[in-house]
């Protein structure tokens, strides 16, 4: 699955890293998800803000729990990736639907995603 994202912050060095997923209405670049990235950089931890499929498509609707949970996955393996840290090190949340969907495949019992942690904007 390609991942239409925007990578902010060091590419190396850091213990953590944060995974940045937009709500149902907005797309990676919403004000509130700029800006906790911005603050995440000025702290040397590096973040990963993503687009959901319906949205880097074009659509308004979004997709099913299981295309955002896959894409949700996805895109943290690319930040691990991009970020060179293990899973376990990674902050999965974002605003809203973005947030609900990382804390549902964190606490998925039959294939949990590893995370150091949840972040929740607008919840």
């Amino acid at each position: 699955m390609t991942v239409v994202s925007d990578y902010t912050g060091p590419r190396r060095g850091a213990d953590r890293a944060v995974l940045l997923a937009h709500g149902a209405g907005a797309d990676r670049r919403a004000p509130a998800l700029v800006a906790v990235a911005e603050a995440l950089a000025a702290a040397g931890v590096p973040s990963l803000r993503f687009d959901y499929p319906y949205r880097a498509a074009g659509r308004r609707a979004p997709d099913r729990p299981a295309v955002l949970a896959d894409a949700t996955r996805a895109a943290a393996a690319d930040l691990a990736h991009r970020s060179g840290l293990p899973p376990e090190r990674l902050v999965l949340g974002g605003r809203s639907m973005g947030g609900r969907i990382a804390s549902l495949i964190v606490a998925d019992e039959d294939d949990p995603q590893p995370a150091l942690g949840l972040l929740l904007l607008g919840y």
